[in-house]
């Protein structure tokens, strides 16, 4: 630590050369492994440094003599941007690297000689540093570095400014293997950068630009990596010229692969040890390529002569699964390529015929419909097809998820062909004969035939067609045989099953979902779906089979039967309804005999869990048999009974699930019996749930009270109502009687935990019941708001004498759970009734006082968040009938609560969400009332608007956007639209464009889109043009824009364009005190100040390029995904996007596709599973 103190002093000293051994020590010490102390001192120096304004002077003495990478890297990370560019020009020895920032962030903005200099200086140092053996290997992640930073600069410079790279490259490389090595390095950077990595990081035209050069200029590269591969005898120049093939092969010209010698090299290499892999990831980009028929020899050639290689390599005979577990990590990593060749090759097919919108027989052009065509080939095809359900039986996720993938559309694919069959019209459609187009086929031919004599011909053609798929199907049919069992093996754990394996093998409850599991299980439920319908009767042979050996013990361990039965419960739906009848029963009746045969708690836990996910997954065959369904819902209730981790929850679980879709079947007199099943259950229902939980209970009640709901005599449902909530009644009404005597006896914490949990129960059964819940309702609640005035008078009391860490006591959180579950019941029940007046004046009125006045009159930490959305709630069930109230309800919770959310983004996060949302619905449905509120009210309102959509929580901030949007809209369309937007229309603008740019808003990216559109096309200013900057060249000759004179602009947009402003705008926007000269309309001063507010904000921005963006936003304006296209492309520009994850900005395309997959499913018998789809499944 002394040491340390002595380098601090003496390299705080700038005014001389840095002692570069000290500053070695120091960065050592922050890397090492000293103690923690040192390393804090250390950091603490190196902080001191990089924020000394000097310390950029020290960058080459440092660089110059230090040997230490980390030192280097430290000098890199100092050096000022712009600093460090000139800094080159001036040091001609200087072996500098400069950030990468400053190539992203300001390269353009740069004379063009310091670009010059800095290109040719990092040239010269990657060729000095690579040239040599010994400092290649040395230096190699110093050079890596400089390769990346090349790069970085070539997307400016290339190819406008620097064509001669290409040549220059392959020039170099041809000087020395080491240079050659490196320069496979950059090329395979530049490939992933343009190809791979593009998105977001340059504009649509930047990326078409390049692609294109390296396109035309492939040609060079073509022939220095043939050479390398064809002359060289270095391991490590062999290997990267493979790794840089790889990076190309996905996009080069199909005449470089297959007109030159390079599939027969790489074949040639695919056997030699050191190779196979980077040869088999080659071999794998090309057998992923789609595009028509030309090659198909050539692809059919390369894979009969690898599958006679691989045969070789990897024996048909050997067990892959067990060699992939003993292998070494370069064994594992081939079969992993292994996986990823073949369904890459199959799935290339797959890929044609979905983008050629045609299948099957009508595309001869298929890589795998070739291998179709002879014996021969199907041979190697179905021994390819075998290794990859070998290799879907490896132990290991990834390597499953390639091969699941692949199944998943070869299954779809065979499907999508039978299941059109049937339909003569659907399979010409899929065939690519439509009806219309074999019309004019016959007309062109001269033909007579007449219109009735066209459909026996289409049903011939059809049949013939049939036959085909038929065929086909067959020829698959043992592949799609073992791939059920696979399917059955595997089969991933459903969302509904709680009961799990531990790592200690203990049947335990699951406590966290695994979000990757449940993805996969969704794939392969599809996956089996798409079998099951192919072939029924061998789906459901296996099935039973492999059931039948858990029953003899033969096959017996709990994986086993877990996977069995997840997959029987996945394929619900997908027979037709008879043969799943007798499926079904028998499999319950195999289940049900299992349970009772087999011995030991965990092995009942784990068969008890399967009954109940396999039997939660039919509905459709438990109302069509009521005596199974009555005897399973009787072992759910003995189910309930048992105490085993997990089991009971899964009963309770698996109970509600049924009801909600036999809801029915409960509440009417069934053959045989003597009263309705809910009756009978509601007389033993204090047994039934003896042994649950609180928890369970309201799920049990949730369950009957949805029995209750399809009762449709009033009458009895009231009875029924009644009798369900006799006990909590019961309770209830002995704990108000006992208040009424003494208001203490309310303040027992067992007294407490004993009225949340009867409002707890009352909240599941409103949940339930909705509107009929009104009788119970009725009777509790005036106790209950009484009982929530006293309990919040307590927590105010407690919190005032003990101050804010009394509110964190268990004490004043369990009486704050009771005050919270009363908001939530009363909301629940609002928010679950019909649309009835009467019950919103019966109900609202009386809560004023007790929950609003109370929200008013308490300390911040006692204010519940669930007064702000009962309210919304309220508002937004009532509508206008609400706009008298509005006052009232803005005066008890505005001020307040904005005092609590707006002193940062942390505190109290439950109020911001629920805060907005009720401004929200304001807004939505009561306007009017914010019409009226005064000046300071109103810009308190907007305010708080824009710091909601400031907020980096993402609810929040999408919750105020589309708040705004209502705002604007409503004023838009009032009498008071100028003044308003005279007042806030520059301020909303660039608080977007703050958000708009901020990386950490981009979720928000639709609705920034929408309000800015808004914006622009409230100032509606129609050009036949574009005039606002005057493109000019000046006395040398340089062409440019500049910033216009808006009187200036006027005369030419009135000589050129004509103007005509139609917005609903009559005022201007600006304020004419302080605008020095006055603009001719709205858009003319928007434009100009959109310019200047961009132009400032984004410095490393050409004016003629912010004037180009402005430009085009008013030109799109109207158009919404043009406009949304040109805001991504300003975002990428303007650099603030670049290396960043921008799926965000993609959402809205993203969310259209999983809508249009979701219909596609729909139609499809089984793909949504029953409890997903939301039409209620009527009992008949």
């Amino acid at each position: 630590m002394a040491s340390l103190a002595v380098a601090a002093e003496r390299l705080k000293d700038l005014s001389q050369p840095i002692d570069v051994s000290l500053l070695d020590a120091t960065v050592g010490a922050f890397y090492g492994t000293g103690s923690k102390d040192e390393r804090a001192a250390a950091d603490r120096i190196l902080q001191d440094l990089q924020g000394n304004p000097d310390m950029w002077l020290q960058v080459v003495h440092i660089l110059q003599n230090t040997k230490n990478l980390n030192t280097k890297f430290f000098a890199l990370q100092v050096a000022d941007l712009v600093t460090a560019l000139i800094l080159v020009l001036i040091s001609t020895a200087m072996p500098n690297l400069v950030l990468e920032g400053v190539i992203k962030y300001r390269w353009n903005a740069l004379p063009g000689e310091q670009r010059d200099g800095m290109k040719n200086y990092i040239s010269e140092v990657i060729v000095q540093l690579s040239s040599n053996e010994n400092s290649f290997r040395q230096e190699r992640l110093y050079v890596n570095k400089l390769n990346v930073i090349l790069v970085q600069i070539l997307k400016h410079e290339w190819p406008s400014r620097w064509r001669s790279f290409i040549p220059d490259l392959v020039a170099a490389a041809k000087t020395s293997e080491t240079i050659c090595e490196n320069c496979m390095a950059i090329l395979k950077l530049l490939s992933e950068e343009v190809f791979d990595f593009s998105r977001g990081e340059m504009t649509q035209q930047k990326i078409k630009e390049l692609k294109q050069s390296l396109n035309s200029e492939f040609q060079l590269i073509h022939e220095l990596c043939l050479y390398v591969l064809s002359a060289s005898q270095r391991t490590e120049l062999i290997r990267a010229t493979l790794s840089t093939l790889h990076a190309f092969l996905s996009w080069i010209p199909l005449g470089y692969i297959f007109e030159s010698p390079l599939l027969e090299t790489l074949l040639k290499y695919f056997p030699m040890p050191s190779y196979r892999n980077l040869a088999l990831q080659c071999l794998t980009e090309v057998a992923a390529l789609s595009f028509g028929d030309f090659y198909d020899l050539q692809y059919i050639k390369m894979y009969n002569f690898f599958m006679v290689q691989l045969q070789v390599i990897l024996p048909p005979t050997t067990n892959i699964p067990d060699a992939y577990t003993n292998g070494s990590s370069e064994e594992q990593a081939f079969i992993q390529n292994l996986a990823l060749f073949f369904t890459s090759f199959y799935k290339a097919s797959l890929l044609s015929r979905s983008s050629l919108h045609i299948a099957d027989d009508a595309l001869s052009n298929a890589h795998i419909r070739i291998l179709e065509s002879s014996q021969e080939n199907i041979s190697a095809l179905l021994m390819g097809l075998e290794y990859l359900i070998q290799i879907s039986y490896v132990d290991d996720t990834e390597v499953f998820k390639v091969c699941l993938d692949y199944w998943n559309s070869l299954v779809l694919e065979l499907f999508e062909a039978h299941h059109n069959l049937d339909n003569p019209a659907a399979t010409a459609n899929m065939m690519g004969l439509q009806v219309w187009s074999s019309f004019l086929f016959l007309e062109i031919l001269g033909s007579q035939i007449s219109s009735s004599n066209l459909v026996p011909l289409l049903h011939g053609l059809v049949d013939g067609i049939g036959s085909q798929i038929m065929q086909r199907r067959q020829l698959y049919a043992g592949t799609m045989s073992k791939l059920r069992m696979l399917m059955i093996c595997r089969m991933a754990k459903p969302e509904e099953v709680l009961i799990v394996e531990d790592e200690n093998g203990n049947i335990v409850r699951e406590t966290m979902k695994d979000n990757d599991v449940l993805v996969q299980y969704k794939i392969m439920r599809e996956t089996l779906i798409y079998l099951s319908h192919l072939d029924h009767d061998d789906t459901e042979k296996q099935m039973l089979k492999k059931l039948s050996k858990q029953l003899t013990g033969e096959d017996w361990s709990w994986n086993n039967l877990n996977t069995l039965c997840w997959a029987i419960g996945s394929i619900s739906g997908s027979m037709m309804e008879e043969q799943e009848n007798r499926f079904l029963v028998m499999v319950i009746r195999d289940l049900l005999n299992l349970c009772e045969i087999t011995k030991g708690k965990d092995n009942k836990a784990v068969i008890a869990s399967n009954i109940m996910y396999v039997v939660g997954q039919y509905p459709r065959f438990l109302r069509a048999h009521w005596k199974f369904l009555k005897t399973v819902v009787n072992k759910l209730f003995e189910f309930m009974h048992e105490t085993h981790p997990g089991v009971q929850d899964m009963a309770c679980d698996t109970f509600l699930k049924i009801v909600q879709k036999c809801k029915r079947k409960f509440v009417i007199v069934q053959v045989g019996e003597s009263e309705p099943f809910v009756s009978e259950l509601l007389s033993g229902l204090a047994t039934t749930v003896g042994d649950l939980e609180p928890h369970q209970i309201h799920t049990f009640y949730e369950s009957v009270a949805q029995m209750i709901h399809a009762e449709p005599d009033p009458q009895k449902r009231d009875e029924y109502l009644q009798r369900l909530m006799n006990l909590p009644n019961e309770k209830w009404a002995e704990i108000i009687a006992s208040a009424r005597q003494s208001v203490e006896f309310l303040k027992d914490q067992d007294v407490i935990r004993t009225v949340l949990n009867i409002l707890q129960t009352n909240t599941s059964v409103a949940t339930s019941l909705g509107t009929y819940f009104l009788p119970q309702i009725s009777l509790i609640f005036l106790d209950m708001l009484n009982v929530y005035r006293m309990y919040s008078e307590l927590i105010s009391s407690t919190i005032a004498n003990g101050g804010p860490f009394a509110s964190r006591t268990s004490y004043v959180k369990l009486l704050r759970s009771v005050k919270r579950e009363t908001l939530k019941l009363i909301e629940t029940f609002l928010d679950k009734a019909e649309d009835q007046p009467q019950i919103g004046k019966q109900f609202v009125p009386p809560m004023m006082d007790p929950v609003l006045g109370d929200y008013a009159r308490n300390l911040p930490d006692a204010r519940e968040s669930e007064v702000l959305s009962l309210f919304a709630t309220i508002i937004n069930k009532y509508k206008a009938t609400m706009i008298d109230d509005v006052p009232r309800i803005f005066e008890a919770v505005f001020q307040c609560t904005l005092e609590m959310i707006t002193k940062n983004f942390e505190d109290y996060p439950e109020h911001r969400l629920k805060f907005f949302s009720l401004l929200r619905a304001i807004a939505t449905h009561c306007f009017p009332a914010l019409i009226h509120l005064s000046s300071p009210q109103l810009k308190l309102v907007m305010d708080s608007i824009i710091w909601a959509f400031r907020h980096t929580e993402r609810n929040i901030a999408e919750t105020g956007l589309n708040l705004l949007l209502e705002m604007l809209k409503n004023f838009q369309a009032s009498e008071f639209c100028n003044q308003f937007y005279q007042t806030y229309f520059v301020t909303i603008e660039q608080e977007i464009f703050a958000v708009l740019t901020d990386t950490f808003h981009k979720p928000g990216f639709k609705l920034h889109v929408l309000v800015l559109q808004h914006l622009f096309c409230l100032v509606l200013f129609c050009l036949y043009g574009s005039a606002v900057y005057i493109f000019v060249s000046d006395y040398n000759g340089v062409e440019g824009f500049l910033p216009f004179m808006p009187t200036l602009v006027w005369l030419v947009t009135e000589m050129k364009f004509g103007q005509v402003e139609s917005g609903a705008l009559t005022e201007p926007l600006w304020d004419a005190a302080t605008v020095p000269y006055p603009y001719p309309n709205n858009s003319m001063f928007v434009r100009e100040y959109t310019i200047k507010l961009l132009g400032t904000s984004f410095p490393n921005m050409t004016v003629a390029e912010v004037g180009q963006f402005v430009n085009g936003l008013f030109e799109s304006r109207n158009e919404l995904s043009g406009f949304k296209d040109r805001i991504r492309d300003f975002l990428v520009q303007s650099k603030e996007f670049s290396a960043q994850d921008n799926k965000d900005l993609y959402a809205e395309e993203a969310a259209a596709q999983r809508e249009r997959e979701r219909q596609r499913m729909l139609s499809i018998p089984g793909l949504i599973a029953p409890n997903e789809i939301q039409d209620e499944m009527l009992d008949s």
